[in-house]
């Protein structure tokens, strides 16, 4: 398999990403035209009650600019996971909410936790360590890209502001790398040259034939080239008078 077949841009790309920012704008304009409050429908942590947020959590959030916050993220990464995985996209997605969701229910803080940003640090984490895993060059790339421009992520699985749910981040964290080590994805076959593959042998290359041991440049003539040459055939009579 190529990298050209691996690698093929699809409408899923497109659609997916645009599905999930959707989908949360959609649920904040319901709770917004209508004066609702879905606060209650997050992760409250071990409370029987609060594991319904393990599936509904992702989709509310508390304010516009958390929402807002959590839409590019979610938008990229999303399209990174499903160009660059899409064997293994709907699994992560499904099994990212629900582990991290479970982990934050398990381990957070006796408050409504809510928001995508959950799965986004599993995306994010998913993204960077199977690529680091996978050590293909493009995939690594991929991984750079994300450490480069999401980096700073990482300070919020940590307790650095009391209103975020860093609980939620490090069960996400957890989660992707989690899934990094135990998902399996399909991996396009490097092009190998001749020279790369087992039992080359140097002699047997048509290229090498043209130098000498001296790595001196052998010219040599195809058998059309040797046919075509002008041949001068002298024939010499003797002269009557001899």
């Amino acid at each position: 398999m190529t990298d050209n077949n691996h690698f093929k841009f699809s409408n899923w790309v497109l659609l997916a990403p645009l599905l999930a920012v959707l989908s949360i704008w959609t649920v904040f304009w319901v709770e917004v035209q209508f004066g609702l409050n879905f606060n209650e429908f997050g992760v409250y942590p071990r409370r029987l009650s609060g594991l319904i947020g393990v599936l509904l959590s992702p989709f509310i959030h508390g304010s516009l600019e958390h929402l807002y916050n959590n839409t590019i993220p979610l938008a990229v990464l999303t399209g990174f996971l499903v160009y660059f995985y899409r064997h293994a996209a709907l699994r992560t997605l499904v099994l990212g909410v629900l582990i991290s969701g479970f982990l934050t229910w398990f381990i957070a803080r006796p408050s409504y936790h809510i928001g995508a940003s959950g799965l986004i640090y599993v995306l994010a984490s998913f993204i960077f360590f199977k690529g680091i895993f996978a050590k293909h060059f493009r995939l690594v790339a991929l991984s750079l890209i994300v450490v480069f421009v999401y980096g700073s992520m990482i300070w919020y699985i940590f307790p650095v502001k009391e209103n975020i749910s860093w609980e939620g981040h490090l069960s996400g964290f957890l989660t992707g790398l989690f899934l990094a080590l135990t998902t399996k994805v399909r991996l396009p076959e490097e092009k190998k040259y001749d020279w790369e593959k087992e039992g080359y042998r140097e002699e047997d290359d048509p290229f090498l034939s043209h130098f000498d041991e001296d790595g001196n440049f052998i010219e040599t003539k195809t058998e059309e080239e040797e046919h075509q040459k002008i041949k001068v055939t002298y024939h010499y009579k003797k002269d009557k008078d001899e």
